[in-house]
């Protein structure tokens, strides 16, 4: 008889198949009798014969994912070896449950049953081989393999027997028959194959001992129970409680088979026992290193900070060196550990807060409340004075969240109140109060991966530990640059490969001193150059290939000649992972999609092998070296030696393998650290777009801008931030996507106004497709956004009237919204407009509105909006005539900028305030606060253009003190901000004024001549000043000029008595006064200037009002 499971012939009157276990006898659906294949009706009750149960999933009707994964689990479709656990599950007694049920009813009574086992074992990602009409047969660990699949195939069991008893119940109380079912499972190894069956079917089935005996199993396993074997016990004892049934004889076993009856979980969960892991080769050649870190820490420990810096080519034993440093130095010291990634520059302080969440021992599965305990306590123990640094460590550990990613956008275009300077301030003041306890070792590896907002705070760190009992350690490659080098403080360690005795030792110690080998140590140290990672690795590939052995020691097994020895560590590795099983081949090529680091829960889910396969796996790459396993409290996680590795194995994938692999490992993020994902944005996002999962990707690189924007991240937020919407072109276009696409070109937007520049074409892109999609919707909110955007950037462009025209629809659109925040900013960003076209009095109203809002709503003093409002006021106040209040203005803009975390705000409340203090001629504060804005590390930060502000004013007070160079510099800072064509009057004046001032008229007056049109068509704040300069330049030139000069004075006076511009009308008041007493006529300049001057109430200590009463005086004598 052919059984019509497996194929396989049977001997005529078996009733089950010798091979696979299946039932060879049909019987009636309804009265359980056996029957023929071919009859069509029972002889017995002449039920009609057929299916009682319809279809279920299986190995020939696979899910597409089922499929997906047979075929990606097995590249030869004739079979491959593998471990497996089996389950068999089977409803007792269902011949007698149905033998007086109509099938109908049989099918209604049983298909819930099988739909509660075929859910049992989906959901722990077990595979459906087959439904036997009245159980299943499943198989855990293929096609996809899973590292734990006994667990799995338990948990699954488990399950299925709850759900079962709660599904009996419930027919028991409807007044029907209970079901009992009985489960069987088995591990082992089987052959599996997948089969194309006809019809573009493929089933995927097992061959072997294992299946049949747990087929066997299941019919010797007590009622409502689970029976397992020996082989399974051995990979599941501790994580499930069991149950010795005793020896027990088993139909097609020769012999009796040890049964245990699972009865529920066992205390443990995650964590397995491991192999032990190979020592380290011997450490050798770096005497004068570890002495040079010793009298550092010596130092360190006396209150001399130090940085030790430990640079070299990949493998030449940095991270060795430090390893052996700390086992020998960490006594009496805190040791916080960190390093970047390959991939890390895209994930702003990665390394900053895996460093923090060691210090305060922050798990993976602590919740918010116990992570902000850990913080808390920790910090306030350490010193209620840095209870104000909570806030900024619990926004870098992601514990204080905001309501919604739209409210931080939101917030981000309002306020702009970033994190940057506070969250390096309060790790810096953590760290330093720390080493007022005990001395602190900060060690950070691989700095030529670091991103830049790490960077930042590592050069606040270097210049902060001079007087601190800190150790800073930090090794990078020779392509690395920092600016430390010229402290007193700083040593640099260069790590060269070893010396050929040096590499003798090390060889020997790995290999032995046989004289058989020293050829072959030669000629690794000469392919090496004694570089001690290359040897090691080489050393490995050598008993990879089997040219070494251990036999009593270790021996040359084949002559030296057949060595492949590759000339450069790429060459080692590559050839290295091509030689480990297929298996472990797969497996480290998984861990190199993964990252550099990977903890065991994540390698657990994405794996492909049964739990003591992964075991196994792991401790065999341990002990070549690839990986090492990191010390941690839960979970252990392991790491790659070297990233080189990682590099090599990754690069020998097949882009479609490598996009499969990518998207495991983001769907086993999402499954794994659901209640934390906003920890892993940046980690989905990359593994999304590596898979070519746009949707997945946009949604992951949109959160993880947005992200990074909080933090000041710019660079990681707009390289997230375009990546995501150039996948999002590639989506179909919805309504969803218009909204995706909207939130993330408002971030973006805002991201390229502090990188590229408020007048760059990006940002105005940006923002312009921001406002054509809230046009689309009915987005106000976000409108307003969009709108303030675009208001900025056409200013910042010189569009002056456009920006008016902008803030105008601002405003409007602000009217129909109770957001008394956005409210403010629409009238913020009209002053400024309103500031620029002259129209003093209308800007003060509205900037004085802003402020109040602000005030009223506790908008934070910092924030990029208030500092805006302060900034702008203040300039129109002294244009209005009220220096003393201008100046008030503008001190508080200095301070609340000071108090800002944003740089855009930090550097208009240093750079933009120097307008007000040459105007009101405090020229030492002008020079005091450009040089600090030059000088301030946060500048980096900021698009060039910013910077030129405070450069041209250096320049402006370099000419006034009779330095040409200051030309230079004021020509090349405008040439600079060439694209910002706001300030272009302004700019323009400094430059007429610093060339009257080393005598360089007629370059002055061109000067004159190409800035006059700005502020005659748009930045009309101006235009009284300018006409006033051209007057200056006039006199003294012939008397056809000096009629010029005057003309050019009275029409200054009228724009800006129509301006009500009052400091400049008593400028070119002064100005026409002085031409009229050259010209005699000195009543007339007395009236003129008494009125101005006595129109002022305050000020009078301002150097144009003092000015003006000295000439006045002069008049009246």
């Amino acid at each position: 008889m052919r059984c019509s499971k497996c194929g396989s012939d049977n001997r005529q009157g078996r009733k089950f198949c010798t091979n696979c276990g299946t039932s060879l006898v049909a019987t009636c659906p309804k009265c359980g009798a056996a029957i023929q294949l071919e009859e069509k009706f029972c002889g017995e009750c002449g039920a009609a014969i057929g299916a009682s149960v319809p279809p279920v999933p299986s190995s020939a009707q696979p899910s597409p994912l089922q499929l997906s994964d047979a075929i990606s689990a097995t590249e030869v479709i004739d079979g491959e070896r593998k471990t497996v656990t089996a389950l068999f599950a089977n409803i007792k007694g269902s011949m007698e449950l149905m033998e007086d049920l109509d099938p109908e009813e049989a099918r209604a009574m049983v298909d819930p049953a099988l739909k509660l086992m075929i859910e049992a074992v989906q959901h722990y990602d077990g595979y459906i081989v087959q439904s036997t009409g009245d159980g299943i047969f499943a198989l855990f660990g293929a096609p996809v393999a899973h590292e734990d699949h006994p667990q799995r195939a338990l948990h699954a069991a488990l399950r299925m027997q709850e759900e079962l008893r709660r599904y009996s119940a419930r027919l028991v109380a409807e007044g029907g028959t209970p079901i009992e079912t009985r489960i069987g499972v088995n591990t082992g190894e089987v052959v599996v194959r997948a089969l194309e069956t006809g019809a573009g079917h493929v089933e995927y089935t097992p061959i072997g001992h294992t299946t049949n005996l747990a087929a066997r199993l299941q019919t010797v396993a007590p009622t409502r129970s689970i029976a397992i074997s020996e082989q399974t016990r051995k990979l599941v004892e501790g994580y499930f409680q069991l149950k010795a049934l005793g020896p027990t004889k088993v139909k097609g076993v020769s012999e009796p088979v040890n049964v245990y009856e699972v009865t529920g979980l066992g205390p443990l969960r995650t964590r397995l026992q491991r192999a032990a892991r190979r020592g380290l080769s011997k450490f050798v050649g770096r005497a004068a290193e570890m002495e040079a870190m010793r009298h550092a820490l010596e130092l360190a420990k006396m209150g001399r900070g130090q940085i030790v810096a430990a640079v070299g080519e990949p493998g030449v034993g940095k991270s060795r060196l430090f390893f052996e440093f700390k086992a020998r130095s960490r006594s009496g010291c805190l040791v916080l550990e960190t390093f970047s990634v390959s991939h890390g520059k895209a994930s702003a302080y990665l390394p900053v807060i895996e460093l923090l969440k060691n210090y305060f021992e922050i798990e993976a599965e602590d919740d918010d409340r116990k992570r902000r305990e850990k913080v808390n306590g920790k910090v306030l123990t350490l010193d209620r004075s840095l209870e104000d640094t909570l806030p900024h460590l619990f926004s870098l550990l992601g514990i204080a969240e905001s309501p919604s990613g739209r409210a931080e956008t939101l917030a981000g275009m309002i306020a702009m109140d970033r994190q940057t300077q506070r969250l390096r301030d309060a790790v810096k003041r953590l760290l330093l109060r720390e080493s007022l306890a005990q001395p602190v070792i900060i060690e950070v590896e691989d700095l030529h991966w670091i991103d830049g907002e790490t960077q930042g705070l590592l050069n606040l760190l270097a210049d902060s530990i001079a007087s601190a009992r800190v150790l800073m350690l930090v090794n990078y490659r020779p392509e690395y640059a920092h600016q430390w080098g010229s402290k007193t403080y700083y040593t640099q360690l260069r790590l060269d490969p070893l010396g050929r005795k040096s590499a003798d030792e090390m060889l020997s110690a790995l290999l032995g001193d046989g004289e058989n080998l020293l050829p072959l140590k030669r000629l690794i140290i000469d392919r090496t150059e004694g570089n001690p990672f290359f040897m090691e690795e080489i050393k490995e590939a050598l008993f990879d290939q089997g040219v070494l052995a251990r036999n009593g020691g270790i021996k040359l097994a084949k002559p030296v000649t057949e060595v492949r020895l590759p000339p450069t560590v790429q060459g080692v590795l590559a050839s290295r992972i091509d030689r480990l099983g297929r298996e472990e081949k797969e497996l480290l090529q998984a861990l190199a999609v993964i990252g550099k680091e990977f903890p065991l829960r994540l390698i657990r889910k994405v794996g492909g092998s049964a739990d003591d396969d992964l075991e196994r796996m792991l401790s065999e790459l341990q002990v070549a070296e690839f990986i090492y396993e990191q010390p941690a409290v839960s979970d252990p996680e392991y790491t790659f030696k070297h990233a080189l590795t990682q590099e090599v194995a990754y690069g020998l994938l097949l882009n479609e393998r490598r996009k499969e692999l990518h998207r495991r490992i983001a769907a086993s993020i999402e499954t794994l650290y659901g209640e934390r994902l906003e920890d892993h944005y940046g980690e989905l996002a990359h593994h999304y777009s590596r898979a070519g999962e746009s949707a997945k990707a946009v949604h992951y690189l949109g959160l993880a801008g947005e992200q990074a924007f909080v933090r000041s991240a710019y660079a990681e937020a707009i390289a997230n931030l375009t990546t995501g919407l150039e996948l999002l072109q590639t989506l179909s276009e919805s309504p969803v996507r218009n909204q995706q696409e909207l939130r993330m070109r408002l971030t973006l937007a805002s991201a390229l106004f502090v990188v590229t520049g408020p007048a760059s074409n990006e940002a105005a892109a940006s923002f312009s497709r921001a406002y054509e999609l809230c046009r689309r919707g009915d987005e106000s909110s976000d409108l307003i956004l969009a709108l303030v955007g675009l208001t900025r950037v056409h200013l910042f462009r010189g569009g002056v009237h456009k920006a008016r025209e902008a803030s105008e629809e601002t405003l409007q659109a602000a009217g129909t919204i109770q957001d008394a925040a956005t409210v403010a900013t629409a009238h913020c960003t009209q002053g400024m407009v309103l500031h620029f076209l002259g129209e003093l009095a209308q800007a003060r109203e509205r900037l004085e509105q802003a402020l109040a809002m602000f005030n009223s709503i506790s908008v934070p003093s910092g924030s990029m909006s208030r500092v805006i409002a302060l900034l702008y006021l203040g300039r129109t106040l002294w244009l209005l005539g009220f220096p003393d209040q201008a100046l008030e203005r503008t001190r508080e803009t200095e301070i609340a900028g000071q108090r800002s975390t944003d740089p855009v705000a930090k550097g208009f409340g240093l750079a933009l305030t120097l307008e007000v203090h040459a105007w009101c001629g405090n020229f030492d504060v002008v020079r005091e606060h450009a040089q600090t804005f030059l000088d301030a590390p946060w500048t980096t930060e900021l698009n060039p253009g910013f910077r030129s502000d405070t450069v041209l004013f250096r320049g402006w007070l370099m000419a006034r003190e009779g330095q040409p160079k200051g030309i230079t510099l004021i020509r090349n800072a405008i040439a600079t901000r060439a694209v910002f064509r706001l300030y272009r009057a302004l700019y323009g004046a400094l430059l007429v004024e610093a060339c009257v001032s080393l005598g360089r008229l007629d370059d002055a007056m061109s000067a004159l001549d190409e800035t006059l049109p700005f502020a005659d068509t748009e930045e009309h704040y101006y235009e009284a000043e300018l006409h006033r300069l051209r007057g200056e330049l006039l006199l003294g030139r012939t008397v056809a000029d000096r009629e010029d000069a005057e003309r050019c004075f009275r029409k200054a006076i009228d724009i800006a008595r129509r301006q009500g511009a009052k400091s400049w009308e008593l400028r070119a008041t002064k100005s026409l006064a002085r031409l009229l007493r050259d010209a005699g006529r000195r009543d007339e300049a007395r009236v003129m200037l008494a009125e101005i001057y006595n129109w002022f109430t305050e000020g009078f200590e301002t150097a144009d009002l003092k000015s003006a009463k000295a000439l006045l005086d002069e008049l009246s004598e």
